[in-house]
């Protein structure tokens, strides 16, 4: 364990009284989201460790520093789970490799970033688990928000601002969060289908009072996961499978599915493997267009029960029982953001590049100027320096 507080307020004070900017890194897993970084690495990997953890509570205290797997470890021990399930990017983008769910991401990193996996529909999103956290503004002040109780309501909600700020509104130092018992039973069905029909199904399953954790198309089939009480999976699975041409998944190929959707380390995800490429590159010019470049990601956050627009040249990965739909192209010089957020709005949403393309420009989705003002005022309060990731959430913030 590793307290770096004082260091890193110190850090933030030179860098104010200097008029530099500071590009906050974690565990660097993350490094290719939002726009590109500007500033002076402040580094927060060494700020790590748990500093609290009350099983019988479900409530955990971690600095922001602290490695993903080492809080999920000491979960296990006790049978517990972050259940928003965040992603941990296991796979070496640059080679290809599958580090098997193995990665440098970090608990700060996660909320900054906003991340959560395949159960968020149903379990919440790392926003809804944070109960209260610790962070340094662009003042170099030490500021605690929340608490460490479930209903904690005092003072203003900044915790949750954090969420997908991508450290814009200050340093996170410390982290505290609730956490969840393990499912005693977790089975999954597979059934080809085609994407229409699967997000018909998807809905019709979510609207049910049934355990379900995870709903996914990928690669011609729907994917459903049942997580909860033995009596309650089992029942279900019955039912469904009575009705449909649903088969039951072996578990470990059923593990290793939902961890790599969740890891994003799905070939879907990959960016200069030949063989995601070689699905959407219709010659060998475009291919090598295509590896050079890193195929573009859209990430479309929408309604669920949008219909699915139709081929655009690319491959589409449809999750979180609709509302969760990423867009795999070519080049994002192909694929505007205009384009891209023409069709977000027609399903009733918003879009990201989310990899690749230009990092330099825009890659959120535009805001109302009302919405960029009280974002701006919410900088301007938190940050009056400017000092953290300035633009790497928007050209303006």
């Amino acid at each position: 364990m590793s307290d770096l507080k004082i260091q890193l307020r110190d850090q933030v004070l030179n860098a104010v009284s200097q008029g530099q900017q500071l590009n906050i890194i974690g565990g660097d897993s993350k490094s290719f989201m939002g726009r590109a970084a500007n500033g002076e690495p402040l580094r927060v990997s060494g700020h790590q460790g748990i500093i609290s953890y009350q099983p019988v509570e479900l409530v955990l205290t971690a600095r922001a520093g602290t490695p993903l797997h080492e809080i999920e470890a000491a979960l296990a021990e006790h049978d517990q789970m972050l259940a928003f399930e965040p992603p941990k990017f296991g796979r070496d983008f640059a080679s290809g490799v599958d580090t098997q769910c193995v990665s440098n991401s970090t608990l700060g990193g996660t909320l900054a970033t906003n991340q959560s996996g395949p159960a968020r529909p149903w379990c919440g999103s790392v926003r809804d688990h944070v109960l209260g956290l610790g962070l340094i503004n662009g003042r170099g002040e030490k500021l605690n928000f929340g608490g460490q109780v479930m209903k904690n309501v005092a003072g203003y909600d900044v915790s949750r601002l954090q969420a997908g700020a991508m450290g814009t509104l200050g340093l996170i130092t410390e982290i505290s969060l609730k956490v969840m018992p393990k499912p005693a039973v977790t089975q999954t069905l597979i059934e080809p289908m085609t994407v229409d029909h699967a997000i018909t199904v998807m809905n019709q399953y979510s609207a049910q009072s049934k355990p379900l954790s995870g709903a996914c198309w990928y690669g011609g089939s729907l994917y459903l996961r049942l997580s909860g009480a033995g009596s309650a999976v089992q029942a279900t699975v019955k039912q469904w499978t009575a009705r449909s041409d649903a088969e039951l998944m072996d578990p470990q190929s059923a593990e290793r599915f939902w961890c790599q959707l969740r890891d994003q380390t799905l070939p879907f995800f990959g960016t200069n493997s030949i063989d995601a490429v070689s699905t959407v590159a219709a010659d060998s010019a475009a291919l090598e267009s295509a590896t050079a470049y890193q195929r573009a990601l859209w990430r479309f956050s929408v309604k669920p029960t949008a219909d699915q627009p139709e081929a655009i040249n690319g491959d589409w990965l449809i999750d979180w029982g609709g509302a969760q739909r990423w867009l795999r192209t070519i080049s994002a010089a192909q694929r505007s953001m205009a384009e891209m957020e023409t069709m977000a709005v027609a399903m009733a949403g918003q879009v990201s590049l989310y990899r690749g393309g230009d990092r330099s420009d825009e890659v959120m989705h535009r805001q109302t100027s009302a919405l960029q003002a009280i974002q701006q005022r919410l900088k301007r309060s938190l940050d009056p320096s400017l000092v953290f990731n300035l633009g790497r959430l928007y050209r303006w913030m």
